[in-house]
């Protein structure tokens, strides 16, 4: 019989993230029992993070300056991005994007979903990164890397000729598709939404009514507000409109997008989410799980679940203060406070 490991600490239980002393029990990477305490150790157990928007091959271009606007910056195929990733050698976009993948393990965070350029080959690049490691990534492939992968990941409508053939031959073969849309203006959010995606990436600009669509129809939206003001997309709390977005029902997820520009770190999204567009604390905290549950990845601490979440030192630190746990949680918490990851990922 597999050996059972035991932790103990104020855990955030189940979908709702209510925090309970209780006892963690697994068992070959599963959740087989949590038991609730009359004490535990001043110690958060939290669900695994999941990223809900990554480019992870962008590593090798950290902290390019940067000149020019979203087109000349990120859009195929002639943008920075893509004539910097054309131009570099295999080994080491392997060793970037693994390096990123360690990085994000290292701070709880045990998958991604990640736009993979460069085809087939591309997808194989990112697998071969992947190999071995804590955090796994969901891959939606382009340019023809949606056959290899699990799924289809659309740059904007108007970027790419032959969406509806792609979207189609992905949809009869099982895959999730995704899209940008809505990043800088609306105009192509309707055109995304008509394709019946299973991800809308941004809606920075997306109208009232695209969202209602959006949570009406269970389309889940990957934010990335830190990508956003970065890259200039917006100068506002408006943009994204977050709270049309929670008023309206909508799905909420986060995501950091390009690595060149902003570092695949969920403590630093979450923080940004919540001092910039004043989420509460607690549904910040699920954006960054819930990618988790939606690719069926589940990340909920509950019996039956895989054995993925991490434990932060809390009692013997200033965090130990807290009047609210949630949001000392989102707002000072860093990888630097893990003292230990359970990211077990069987397939």
């Amino acid at each position: 019989m597999a050996e059972e490991r035991t932790f103990e600490g104020q855990v955030f239980c189940g979908d709702d993230l209510d925090l309970r002393p209780a006892r963690v029990v697994i068992q070959e990477g599963r959740i087989t029992a949590v038991e609730e305490l009359r004490r535990a150790p001043l110690r958060w157990i939290c669900p695994a993070f999941f990223n809900a928007h990554t480019h992870l091959g962008d590593t090798v271009a950290m902290d390019l300056p940067l000149t020019g606007d979203l087109v000349a910056l990120v859009t195929p195929p002639h943008g920075l991005k893509h004539r910097i990733l054309s131009t570099t050698p295999r080994q080491e976009l392997v060793a970037g994007m693994k390096s990123a993948l360690t990085y994000m393990a290292e701070a709880g965070t045990a998958g991604c979903a990640d736009f993979r350029e460069g085809g087939a080959a591309g997808v194989a690049m990112l697998r071969e990164a992947a190999a071995g490691l804590a955090c796994q990534p969901v891959i939606f492939g382009r340019e023809g890397g949606e056959q290899v992968a699990e799924g289809l990941g659309i740059s904007s409508i108007r970027d790419v000729d032959d969406a509806e053939a792609r979207v189609s031959a992905a949809k009869r073969a099982g895959k999730w598709i995704a899209f940008h849309a809505g990043e800088r203006d609306a105009h192509d959010v309707d055109n995304a939404l008509s394709f019946d995606p299973d991800l809308l990436i941004h809606c920075t600009h997306a109208t009232d009514r695209q969202l209602q669509e959006c949570a009406d129809r269970g389309i889940p939206i990957a934010l990335c507000p830190r990508s956003n003001w970065t890259l200039g997309v917006t100068k506002s709390p408006s943009h994204p409109p977050v709270d049309k977005m929670r008023a309206l029902g909508c799905s909420l997820l986060l995501g950091t997008d390009n690595v060149m520009f902003v570092p695949p770190d969920l403590f630093g999204e979450m923080s940004f989410l919540s001092t910039v567009y004043g989420v509460p604390p607690r549904e910040v905290l699920h954006a960054a799980i819930a990618g988790g549950n939606h690719f069926t990845r589940t990340s909920v601490i509950a019996p039956g679940s895989p054995a993925r979440f991490f434990c932060v030192k809390s009692g013997d630190s200033f965090l130990r203060f807290t009047r609210d746990p949630w949001m000392t949680f989102i707002k000072r918490v860093n990888r630097s406070d893990i003292e230990e990851n359970v990211l077990s990922y069987g397939r």
